[in-house]
This record gives structure tokens, C-alpha cells and sequence, in this order.
């Protein structure tokens, strides 16, 4: 019979208790935990690994919870996607995706659960259970009557592999575009035993042959590749020490760490005959590790605040010869946990660079590897690491205990830079026509398109003309959210003559990452900060906020590009507001000319239907700007005088000494009497001014108002007032 402390083990193969252990625990016992045969690397801490697909790489064993990369086991060719937009006349766009189905082996033994699931280091599913890219996900738990998946099945046919004992997940159809059309390097959050796991599950391959009670408390994960699980022991009593017991084929694993607040007394010791024994004729022989302390002063393991990144703790020992080189531990834990144990580790290597050799004259029942012991005649408590039954005396070999358990700092996973998980946000959408900017052609409705959402896990959607249900695709929006929202207090009129210092309005933004920023005299005088509240485009000098989604904006220049008669009706709460920044986007020319009545659809991965978006504003790109500047003059026969000072579409800058450009097929005026949609009378002019005389004025009503309205090649503009008959 033999018995050991498992820390110890890589140093005693060459001594009599490997060969003990060898012989009297048997092959299986020999084998697994001793090894035997070529040797192979053991468990040990790495960077992140990734999906693979190599021929003959064991599948782990998963205990706890853990990140692991796992091995494809099955997968389909890509499939080819291809979507033409255009036609009828208009150039034809082809655009490609293309996706596949692929199944992952995960772990040798079953599973509770995955969690979430990283691709090229971004989550594509969420702790929620949410796929961030298109495809569907199954996942099969790895037991023993489990049936084979319906897609593989349905591939495979007869010889379909139903993977048992092997927990593994099956994409079917993940859409590849955001991976580069290819597999992504897949990373996996696996839950093996979500109560939690003792050295019993990871010793369960040899079944009856090893018992153990030992908890792992604080470990959260831990994975077995294969290999020596002597390694695997190992590496776990680097920070939870362990004691094993062998008696014919059996071995039992326990706690090396005995409560040592009640050690029990050791009997004298008993002479050796010889002054060569151990012991010597003192029966007794202290020996300590020569050299300064070479402990441990820091654990690296998976972090699991981390996403279960390597992260490191360090004790609080300080060591004479600077940094000791860190315990790799491949195991998951929380920083604080991983602070405690390290602190623990560096005591005991502190502590037990003394040991003693203790002779007996019997076999005391009570004592066993691992318990507390004091001796007599001597301060401090010692722990029983190995005894051995030789000629005429029981030898044990003890190591010191620390006289009270470390208190450590709690320690601390910092702030890393995880991907966000969000739940993916449904589209938000809204389509309107904006006045001609005046550098491309000026026939075509000016089609602006802001797609946003509220969460910042958007992934972009396509964009479709939804003529009569039909949905014709025109392109996709990208990722970038457009700056939108509602007023959140009314905008009172304006007449739209000058900067109003004095205006300001509040404004919900759609996402508390949204912002608005102020801007110079100058940077307005360029078109800086538009913004489309309803149908008027302002322009804002100034942003504050307010807290959460809540802004307010003030320094206003109101009714920009021609929309002055909008400004001067205001507009509600709630009235939508949109950023004209280069987050819109822009429908191409040919689209937009064949818009008509068509609205705009946006299908993203969140939106269960299409989210629809009629086109605001139809007809302001090709929509004259009205006149300005009126001026009338009464004549001594009565008449009237009428003038005004055009403007042109596309003109957005007053410059001196420069013609205004006409932008129109012809000049036309309509001046019309009485009110504009139901005029008492109308004439019309070729240029910038009118003489209306007393027969065109006496059948008019006295107080009748006078307007002018240029008239466009495709529609009229709004009417501006010019006088009010006396």
C-alpha cells in the first residue's frame, strides 16, 4: 500500500513509491494517471484558439463553463445568391451572397447549453440566444440516444452520422457577407455542468477505478483534450493541492488541504538503527529547500469577465530574486477568485520549503495523507504528505502549514473591450425629396432615404420601391445610422429673413448615442448642420444636451432651399426631424425618376415585415423657388406696377455681379388675383415685372391680394404676395 500527495508526483517516478504505485494500482490506474508509453504535452493556457477542420484532433471533454473553438466535423459548398435590381430600360445591377451550412463538434460529453458565440472576435449570438447574421442555429446536447440532424440527414442519407456522445451545432445557411464570404473562425461559450463540477467529472472516464469528493470551488471551467490525465491533475493541484490513496486496483483522490485548527499529536520518534537511515538515531530529519524562495507570485487562467480571454492575478508576496514565472492554469475563473488562489499558492511555496522525515513504531489509524499534525517538542502544524511501511518503523514524510490562510485583495478584471451584445434593432426608416442642390441634373427628384434604428446592434437593410406590393430591389443601406428624431416642442412660424439668435427648439433623438454638434457662422454660411423638420430645412448654430436622447438646438436660420412657406406655418411636437448629413442615402437617378407614387421599403435581419416609408415632399428637387424681393408702385392713371427679383433651383448662394442662373426651360410668371388656388383673375409676364392698368384693377374688390408665381418646367412655385389693392 502506498500513499502520496499529488503535488508531488513529478518527482517521485524514479523513486520506490512510482514503482509502488505502478504495481500495485494496475495498468489502467498506470496508464491514466502515471502514463506510460510516448509522452504527450499536457494541458496548458493558450491564446484563443479558433474553428478548425484537422483530420484525426481529439474533441475535448467540457466541464464547467468555457470558450472553446471546437472541429467541423460536416459542412456543405458555398451557395451562391444573386439579386438584379433595375430593368425596363435602366441599368442592371447584379449583387452577390452567398452562404453554407456547416455542423461543429463542441465537446466528447454532453452539454447543458451554448451560450454565446463569437465570430472573427464579434458575437454573432447574443447571451440572449440571438443570431446577428442570417441562418439558423441548432444545437445538439451530446447524449447517447441523441438522432441525427435533419439537414445532415437529409444530405447524407443512409450513411448519416448521428454524432452521439458528442455535443456539436449545426449552422444551416449562415449568410456569409459579413465574414468575407467565408467561414468566420468560430469561438463558443459551452455550459457542461451549470451547477457547477468536482474532480469526479473529470476523473469519470475511469469509472470505478478512481473516487473522489474533491469540490473545485471557485473553478468555472475546465476542458480535457485528451492526453495523460495525470497532466490534467496535475495542473488543477497546482492551485487546488490534491492528496491520492491507492489500495490494490483503486485510487482515491481528496483535499491535500486538511483544516489545521485542531492538529492531532504525533507520537515520539523512534531511533534508526543505523546512523544512515532516514532519521538517523534521532529518528527525525528536518530539511529545507536551499536557495531564496522561488514560488509562485502570479496565476494565469481564462478570465470569465473577460470572455474568457487569459488574464492574470498576482499575489501579494514580494520574492527576493524579482518575478517568478506565473502558474499556467487552463482553467476558467473570476478575478477574484484567481487572486485568492494565487495568494494561497505563493503561502504554500513559502511554507513548505521545509520538510520533515518523522519514524514511527506503528501504523496509527487516525492518521491519514493530508491531515494536520503537531509534533512534540516543536512549534507549528504540519501536513502528512507520504508515508511508507519499511523495516521496524513507519515513515512519514511532512511539509509545513502556514499558520493561518492568506487574506488577499479581491482582484479585479479591469474594463476590457468586449464586443457589444445587443439584441439586433428592427429599421427605421424614412424616405422624402429634397430642393435640386444644383450640381447634378435638376430633372431628377432629389431621393433621400435616412435608415437608422434605436439600438446601435443594427446590421444595415435592403432597400426596396414598393410599387403596388411589388418590391423592387434599388441596394442596400450599409451600417451607418442616420441622426433622426421628433421635436419634442412645438417650432413656432418664422418668416425666414435672418439668423434668430433668440429661436431654440428641443429635440428627441432617436438612441442615446446619437449627437448633434454646434456649428461657426461660417460652417452655416456652407450648409453646415441641415436639418429637415417636416418639409422645412433649418439650420442650427448651436446643440446642448439635455440628458439621454433629449437636445436642444437654437441659433436658427429658418425655410433653407425654398422652403420658407413651410417655415411659416411651424410645425408640432412630434413632428419628425432628420439630419442632412452623408448618412443618407441617395436613390440612384434612375430609380428616382420612376418613383411616382411608389414608397420605400427597408428589410433588415430584425424586421419581421417590411418597414414602409412614403416619400415626403414629392416634387421639391424640380419645383421653381418662389420670387422674392416684391415691389409695387401706383400710377397717376390708376395702374399698378408689379415687380419681384427671380430666384433659381440649384442657386443656393447670392452672388454679386452674377446673373442668376434660370434653370428653367423658358422665364414664365403667373400673377394672379384673389386667392391662389381659386383666382379671380391671371396674367402672365416673361420677365421680373408687370403694369397692370385700371381695366385689369377696377373689377377687382377693394383689399384683393396680388401674388406672382414663377412657373417651372414641371410644376409652378409657391405664390408670394406683392400687394393688397387699396
Amino acid at each position: 500500500m502506498a500513499t502520496i500527495v499529488l503535488s508531488t508526483i513529478g518527482t517521485i517516478f524514479g523513486g520506490p513509491l512510482g514503482g509502488a504505485i505502478g504495481a500495485l494500482a494496475g495498468r489502467q490506474l498506470d496508464g491514466a494517471i502515471l502514463g506510460g508509453g510516448a509522452r504527450r504535452e499536457g494541458p496548458r493556457l493558450n491564446e484563443l484558439s479558433i474553428t478548425t477542420s484537422s483530420y484525426g484532433r481529439p474533441i475535448a471533454r467540457q466541464h464547467g463553463r468555457m470558450r472553446v473553438a471546437g472541429s467541423i466535423v460536416w459542412a456543405t459548398d458555398l451557395v451562391e445568391s444573386r439579386e438584379t435590381s433595375g430593368g425596363k430600360g435602366k441599368p442592371k445591377t447584379t449583387s452577390y451572397s452567398y452562404s453554407t451550412s456547416f455542423a461543429v463538434a463542441l465537446s466528447s460529453r454532453p452539454i447543458e447549453s451554448v451560450g454565446r458565440i463569437w465570430a472573427d472576435g464579434n458575437l454573432l449570438r447574443g447571451a440572449a440566444g440571438d443570431l446577428k447574421a442570417g441562418g439558423t442555429l441548432r444545437v445538439h446536447h451530446g447524449h447517447g440516444d441523441q438522432p441525427p440532424d435533419p439537414l445532415i440527414a437529409a444530405a447524407e442519407g443512409a450513411d448519416c452520422p448521428a454524432f452521439r456522445n458528442c455535443a456539436y451545432a449545426v449552422f444551416e445557411d449562415l449568410q456569409l457577407a459579413d465574414f468575407g464570404n467565408r467561414i468566420p473562425a468560430l469561438t463558443f461559450e459551452v455550459f457542461a455542468d451549470p451547477a457547477g463540477f468536482g474532480l469526479d467529472a473529470l476523473t469519470e472516464p475511469l469509472a470505478g477505478s478512481v473516487s473522489t469528493d474533491v469540490s473545485l470551488t471557485g473553478l468555472q471551467g475546465f476542458e480535457y483534450a485528451g492526453g495523460e490525465l495525470r497532466d490534467s491533475l496535475a495542473a488543477i493541484g497546482a492551485l487546488y493541492p490534491l492528496a491520492c490513496h491507492s489500495t490494490g486496483d483503486a485510487l482515491a483522490l481528496f483535499a491535500r488541504d486538511a483544516d489545521p485548527s485542531v492538529p492531532a499529536e504525533l507520537p515520539e520518534p523512534v531511533a534508526g538503527r543505523e546512523d544512515d537511515e532516514p532519521g538517523g538515531r534521532a529518528g527525525f530529519e528536518l530539511r529545507r529547500a536551499a536557495g531564496q524562495h522561488t514560488g509562485p507570485a502570479a496565476v494565469r487562467y481564462y478570465d470569465v469577465a473577460r470572455d474568457y480571454q487569459p488574464g492574470i492575478q498576482r499575489s501579494e508576496s514580494r520574492h527576493a530574486n524579482g518575478s517568478v514565472a506565473p502558474i499556467e492554469f487552463p482553467g476558467a475563473l473570476e478575478a477574484g477568485e484567481a487572486r485568492r488562489l494565487a495568494g494561497l499558492a505563493s503561502l504554500r511555496a513559502t511554507w513548505t520549503r521545509d520538510r520533515m522525515l518523522w519514524r514511527m513504531a506503528e501504523v496509527d489509524p487516525a492518521l491519514a495523507i493530508g491531515q494536520a499534525v503537531a509534533l512534540p517538542g516543536r512549534t507549528g502544524t504540519w501536513r502528512i504528505l507520504t508515508w511508507e511501511w519499511r523495516d521496524g518503523a513507519i515513515e512519514l514524510e511532512l511539509e509545513r502549514v502556514p499558520p493561518v490562510a492568506a487574506e488577499v485583495s479581491l482582484g479585479d478584471a479591469g474594463r476590457p473591450a468586449l464586443p457589444l451584445d445587443e439584441p439586433l434593432s428592427p429599421s427605421w426608416l424614412r424616405a422624402f425629396e429634397l430642393p435640386w442642390d444644383g450640381f447634378a441634373g435638376g430633372e431628377t427628384p432629389a431621393i433621400l432615404v435616412a435608415a437608422s434604428a434605436v439600438g446601435q446592434n443594427w446590421r444595415g437593410a435592403s432597400l426596396y420601391l414598393d410599387r403596388d406590393d411589388a418590391l423592387e430591389p434599388i441596394g442596400e443601406t450599409g451600417r451607418a445610422r442616420a441622426v433622426a428624431g421628433t421635436l419634442a416642442t412645438p417650432l413656432g412660424p418664422s418668416a425666414s429673413l435672418m439668423l434668430e439668435d433668440f429661436s431654440a427648439v428641443e429635440i428627441d433623438l432617436l438612441a442615446p448615442d446619437m449627437a448633434l454638434a454646434p456649428a461657426s457662422p461660417q460652417a452655416l454660411a456652407f450648409g453646415a448642420n441641415r436639418l429637415l423638420a417636416g418639409g422645412e430645412i433649418l439650420q442650427f448654430a448651436g446643440a446642448e444636451p439635455l440628458g439621454g436622447t433629449h437636445w436642444l438646438v437654437y441659433g436658427l436660420l429658418r425655410g433653407r432651399g425654398g422652403t420658407e412657406a413651410v417655415a411659416q406655418a411651424g410645425h408640432p411636437a412630434g413632428a419628425q426631424v432628420t439630419l442632412l448629413d452623408d448618412r443618407l442615402i441617395e436613390i440612384a437617378p434612375d430609380f428616382a425618376a420612376g418613383s411616382g407614387n411608389a414608397a420605400i421599403a427597408a428589410i433588415g435581419l430584425a424586421d419581421e415585415q417590411p418597414v414602409l416609408a412614403a416619400i415626403e415632399n414629392a416634387g421639391a428637387t424640380r419645383k421653381p423657388l418662389c420670387p422674392v424681393h416684391p415691389r409695387s408702385a401706383a400710377d397717376e392713371a390708376g395702374g399698378i406696377a408689379l415687380r419681384w427679383t427671380r430666384r433659381a433651383r440649384g442657386a443656393w448662394f447670392w452672388n454679386d455681379g452674377v446673373e442668376t442662373p434660370l434653370n428653367e426651360e423658358t422665364e414664365r410668371y403667373l400673377v394672379g388675383a384673389g386667392d391662389v388656388d381659386d383666382p379671380l383673375r391671371q396674367w402672365e409676364a416673361a420677365s421680373p415685372a408687370l403694369l397692370l392698368d385700371s381695366d385689369d384693377l377696377d373689377p377687382l374688390p377693394s383689399g384683393t391680394p396680388l401674388w406672382v408665381r414663377q412657373v417651372g418646367s414641371f410644376a409652378p412655385s409657391d405664390a408670394v404676395l406683392l400687394c393688397v389693392l387699396p
